[in-house]
């Protein structure tokens, strides 16, 4: 499954990418942040009206230096209405959750008011955008503060859609329903599949439209975060930033994410190996359930490890590792098959950012950057290998193992099996209703599979309720989104919704009376495409 990985080379550091134009755009959002803060806070008091709700916000980005942000005065909205609201994920956080569907609560999720505690302000970032860097940053997103729950845990709150920043690079700041009610499905999707993920709390409408190809009606999500710590912020950092200020971020970052390594004496080595280590595991959970996320830029990836931004991202139903849905790429850069190696190219970017902490002497630094990042194939190989063994109801190891898994996925290639619906079929063993099984070849690999299962001491029974906690038998299959939001946006009706993310919230119980939500749509000449969020 490995293809390689990009090493780091003079060729590929972000300072080689930088354009002439971004310099312009940085300097300009330079002048921007030099807005008098005070009125900007004189504005928010006169604005805004207090309310509790069970906030309990700090606001910890805020206090790291003053050129990875800009300090916001919110943008109001027309007339907001709750659309969708996530109780579970609200008590988990500590709010109040009949107050949050009040009106004010309401307010609070459009941006209209500010909770107590907030300090909103946009994250300031930069990026590799389809293999070109730029100067990027919240264009249309607000972090209103850092709500911390009941166990004490500490999770970003930002509003998704909430106006125009600095860093809107010309846009409105806006966001249309269909796109945010899309990232609502497939985030909770992503966590009820136990995948590492940014959740949605809420979805508001604004009584306002947006103008994209037509009049779209606008909406603002709600969107928490472990942090919204990106590559694209160490890369903003390595670029326009001084040593010291890339050091703050370093240590901030190690105090949310590996705080049990921040006082170690080559803790910035093991930032930059812990955060490989978790986007190896990420990018092999996504392989696991047919996961293609569509736009793997640099600014599109965490350093908690979290799937963030979800935007033309879809699940693979026929497999074929050069899947793409996304309308924008057009190389197939963000392909499913090729998902681990820019995994593996997006980190050398992290490295390259850490190189003067890793070393007083950059050469030096290099080279441990290198050789941390050499490691990257190994960490997502075994993830992979180990996730494909689960879902083959295997517990121990042969070193024939990947020879099988790969057989397997050949003949599902060839014969244009479902990815889900395969691997559904083998763990309930219901062959007769899959393309694959009636031919020679998988009769042929089945009973290599049953010899293989026999050499374990482990019974059938314990291998077949590994396979059921490793394969989904429902996942957020894209007829089935496309109808939702289908309903919801252009009939105002939001039951279909609803009864999805019932269904989606346990994707590994078999429930025959279930069975619809994973029948495939009608063969169509016209592929299926999806676009960035708008």
């Amino acid at each position: 499954m490995w293809k390689g990985y990009t090493k780091l080379t003079e060729e590929d550091t972000t300072k080689d990418y930088l354009m002439d134009r971004d310099t312009v755009i940085y300097v300009l959002y330079k002048k921007i942040r030099q807005t008098d803060e005070r009125k900007i806070e004189d504005t928010m008091t006169n604005r805004k009206e207090l309310i509790e709700s069970g906030w309990n916000l700090d606001n910890s980005y805020a206090r790291l230096p003053k050129s990875f942000f800009t300090n916001l005065s919110p943008n109001p909205v027309q007339s907001p209405k709750l659309i969708i609201f996530n109780d579970s994920l609200a008590i988990s956080l500590g709010l109040d959750v009949h107050e949050l569907q009040s009106e004010d609560g309401v307010a609070v999720l459009a941006g209209n008011r500010i909770p107590k505690g907030a300090l909103p302000l946009a994250q300031a970032y930069a990026g590799h955008q389809f293999g070109h860097f730029a100067m990027l940053g919240d264009g249309r997103a607000m972090l209103i503060g850092e709500q911390i729950n009941p166990l004490g845990e500490r999770f970003d709150i930002q509003l998704k859609g909430s106006g125009r920043t600095p860093y809107s690079r010309g846009g409105d700041g806006r966001a249309a329903l269909g796109p945010m009610l899309r990232e609502y499905i497939i985030s909770e999707a992503m966590h009820a599949l136990g995948i590492p993920t940014t959740r949605s709390l809420a979805v508001v409408t604004t009584g306002e439209f947006i103008i994209r190809e037509t009049d779209l009606p606008g909406a603002i999500m709600t969107r928490v975060a472990v942090s919204h710590l990106r590559i694209g912020t160490f890369q903003y950092a390595a670029k326009w930033g001084t040593d010291e200020e890339l050091q703050v971020l370093a240590d901030y970052a190690l105090q949310r994410h590996f705080p049990e390594v921040e006082t170690d004496e080559r803790r910035y080595l093991a930032l930059l190996q812990g955060v490989i280590k978790r986007q190896a595991a990420l990018v092999a959970q996504w392989q696991m359930v047919g996961f293609i996320h569509g736009v793997m830029n640099t600014d599109n990836m965490t350093i908690s490890g979290e799937t963030i931004d979800y935007g033309p991202c879809a699940f693979m139903d026929t497999y074929d590792p050069a899947t793409v849905f996304s309308s924008i790429d057009i190389q197939g850069r963000y392909s499913y098959g090729n998902q681990p190696n820019i995994v593996g190219w997006n980190l050398a970017r992290f490295a390259e950012t850490l190189i003067p902490l890793l070393h007083e002497d950059y050469a030096e630094g290099a080279k441990l950057a290198q050789d941390a990042i050499s490691d990257f194939p190994e960490h997502y190989h075994a993830n992979w290998l180990a996730g494909m063994r689960a879902k083959l109801g295997l517990f121990n190891e042969e070193k024939q193992d990947e020879s099988l898994i790969e057989d397997l996925l050949r003949l599902m290639q060839k014969h244009r099996a479902d990815f889900t619906n395969t691997f559904r079929a083998l763990t309930y063993d219901n062959l007769e209703d899959n393309v694959l099984f009636g031919t020679p070849e998988f009769t042929n690999w089945y009973a290599l599979w049953q010899s293989r299962l026999g050499r374990q001491q482990e019974s059938k029974i314990s291998s077949q309720q590994l396979m059921r906690d490793s394969n989904p038998v429902l996942i957020p299959w894209n007829h089935r989104v496309e109808a939702a939001l289908e309903a919801a946006v252009n009939q105002g009706d939001y039951s279909v919704m609803e009864r999805l993310l019932e269904v989606l919230s346990n994707p590994y119980a078999y429930t025959p009376g279930k069975d619809d939500y994973s029948t495939l749509p009608a063969q169509s000449t016209r592929p299926y495409q999806t676009f960035c969020g708008t």
